[in-house]
C-alpha cells in the first residue's frame, strides 16, 4: 500500500511538470514570467487532489504513528519514574531491615554476654558449694578417723596397761573385768583433757 501511495503521489507531483513541458513544446514563445491560467488551474487541482490523498491515506497513519510513539515514550518515562521510585523505596526498606538486623544482632550479643556471665556466676557458686561440701566431708572423715584412732589407741593403751600390770603383779588378770576397769579410768581421763597450746 505504501508503494502504491508513493507511486500515486509521484505521478500527481510530476503531472504539472509534464503539462508545462507539453505546452512549452506546443507554443515556443511562452516564457516563465508570463502567467498561464490553464497551467495554474491544473496545478491547483493536482495540489488539492494530492492533499486529499495524502490527508486521507498518509497523514492519518503518520500522525497516528507519531502519537503512538509519543504515547509509548511517555509511558516509558512514567514507567522509568515509577521503577526509580520503587527502587528507592526498596533501597530504603533494605537499609531499614539491615539496621534492624544489626540492632537485633547487637541485642543477641548482649543477651549472650549476660547469659554467659550468669552461667559463669552460677558455675562459680556451684564450685564454691562443692568445695565447701568436700571440705566438710573431709573434716567429718578426719574427725571420724581421729575418733577411730583414739579408740584404737585406747585399746592399745588398755592392752599395754594390762600387760604391764600383769607383769608387775606377775599374774594373769581377768581381761574382761580389768578391761572395763581400765576403760572407765581412761574415759574419766578423756573428759579431763589438758588444753593444747
Amino acid at each position: 500500500m505504501r508503494l502504491s501511495l508513493l507511486r500515486l503521489s509521484t505521478a500527481i507531483a510530476l503531472t504539472p511538470a509534464l503539462l508545462a513541458a507539453q505546452e512549452a513544446e506546443g507554443s515556443g514563445t511562452r516564457t516563465f514570467m508570463k502567467p498561464d491560467t490553464g497551467l495554474m488551474i491544473w496545478t491547483l487541482i493536482i495540489f488539492v487532489l494530492l492533499m486529499f490523498v495524502l490527508s486521507r491515506y498518509a497523514f492519518g497513519p503518520i500522525t497516528a504513528a507519531v502519537r503512538a510513539r509519543e504515547q509509548a515514550l511517555e509511558e516509558a518515562l512514567a514507567n522509568a519514574k515509577r521503577d526509580r521510585e520503587e527502587a528507592a523505596r526498596l533501597l530504603e526498606d533494605h537499609a531499614a531491615k539491615i539496621e534492624e538486623a544489626s540492632g537485633e544482632a547487637q541485642k543477641i550479643i548482649a543477651d549472650g554476654r549476660a547469659t554467659a556471665e550468669k552461667m559463669r556466676q552460677g558455675l562459680l557458686e556451684q564450685a564454691r558449694n562443692e568445695q565447701h561440701e568436700i571440705l566438710d566431708r573431709a573434716r567429718r572423715e578426719i574427725e571420724s578417723e581421729k575418733e577411730k584412732a583414739i579408740v584404737m589407741l585406747r585399746r592399745e593403751a588398755v592392752d599395754l596397761a594390762l600387760a604391764g600390770a600383769s607383769k608387775v603383779i606377775e599374774q594373769e588378770l581377768d581381761s574382761a573385768k580389768n578391761r572395763q576397769l581400765v576403760e572407765r579410768y581412761l574415759s574419766s581421763l578423756g573428759t579431763i583433757r589438758p588444753s593444747r597450746q
